[in-house]
């Protein structure tokens, strides 16, 4: 299913202008720039449907983010979680963070989430307030073995529109297999790596951040006080 979705999403995406350019006479007065900018608009929105109904379903996804290209699932399916460890070949151990929008987190919890920074930035939080921030439970096998996890508010349209209609943080981890060098754009993710996740978003010019690196890695510690693990 997953794939035959990945397939037609490009034909489905601009049916829309087909439609609009058929048989009326108003369609003659509109610009290029115009209808590039509705093919686009269309092509993210059955983005989004697409990816939100595949993260329902259990399946993986290979997305942008507020940093670089990341795959990622339901943050509730310890199963689809479990599948991108091995879609990584990434150690277990080693926990993965999630991103996550207001509409589902207590930030009077922690209101430095919210903080505005220079650059996106992923706070680790312990156990004990990651529980009060999030307002709904997650995958027991994806926070780490000390009981922190990682969380970050991403300012990232696709993404916020993922999560809002999912109702569920999304796992969030680099596009590439584990020790290999983190993609700096969607050209340098690997074919092989591709070819794991069952839906691939298209890369589209309103997707793009500019940013070319991961976030900034802060850990919050139990009396309050931080740590800068990555500036």
């Amino acid at each position: 299913m997953f794939w035959f979705i990945n397939k037609l999403i490009s034909l489905f995406s601009i049916l829309p202008i087909q439609t609009l350019c058929k048989g009326t006479k108003k369609t003659s007065y509109l610009q290029a720039h115009d209808a590039f900018f509705l093919y686009l608009c269309t092509c993210m929105q059955h983005a989004i449907a697409s990816a939100v109904s595949v993260l329902r379903a259990g399946g993986t996804i290979l997305y942008p983010t507020d940093t670089i290209w990341g795959i990622g699932c339901d943050a509730r399916n310890a199963d689809a979680v479990a599948r991108l460890y091995e879609i990584k070949k990434r150690d277990p151990s080693k926990s993965m963070l999630i991103l996550c929008t207001e509409s589902i987190t207590n930030l009077n919890a922690c209101p430095l989430l919210a903080t505005h920074t220079s650059r996106p930035t992923t706070y680790i939080l312990p156990e004990r307030l990651w529980h009060k921030v999030l307002t709904i439970p997650i995958a027991p096998n994806l926070y780490a073995s000390n009981g922190s996890l990682g969380i970050r508010l991403p300012k990232h349209h696709f993404c916020q529109e993922v999560i809002n209609s999912l109702g569920s943080p999304l796992v969030s981890t680099s596009a590439n297999f584990s020790g290999q060098p983190s993609p700096r754009s969607y050209a340098d993710i690997s074919e092989a790596l591709k070819q794991r996740v069952d839906f691939l978003v298209p890369s589209l010019p309103e997707f793009q951040t500019g940013e070319s690196q991961g976030s900034r890695i802060i850990r919050i510690n139990t009396d309050g006080s931080t740590d800068i693990l990555r500036p």
